[in-house]
């Protein structure tokens, strides 16, 4: 008798858990596809360094260091994602980074 109560709890507790998971796993979804964009920065043979750091410490609210980390990968790996957020967050972000002459997307 205590082996079919504790089977059936058992039974109970793993059918709510598969339906605990797949609210979560739609849940995620949703909230994944409005914060997972990326702005990403690439690199050119115009701007230097400095102007490139500048503009992500003014534009990103990036530290001097984390600028400077930012521009070594996309000198050495042609781009680099600098922020992540919403589409609405990134992309005034974008314009000022591209007025500045440096080439980034919102992807």
């Amino acid at each position: 008798m205590i082996e079919t109560i504790c089977h059936y709890n058992l039974e109970v507790m793993l059918m709510h858990t598969q339906e605990d998971l797949e609210v979560l796993e739609s849940e995620e979804v949703s909230v994944d596809e409005e914060l997972n964009r990326e702005l990403v920065v690439f690199n050119d043979d115009v701007n230097t360094f400095e102007h490139v750091i500048s503009a992500l410490i003014e534009v990103c609210e990036h530290s001097p260091h984390q600028a400077e980390q930012c521009t070594w990968i996309i000198h050495y790996n042609g781009k680099c994602a600098v922020k992540t957020g919403t589409f609405d967050e990134l992309a005034p972000m974008r314009n000022a980074i591209c007025n500045r002459g440096i080439s980034a997307e919102v992807l």
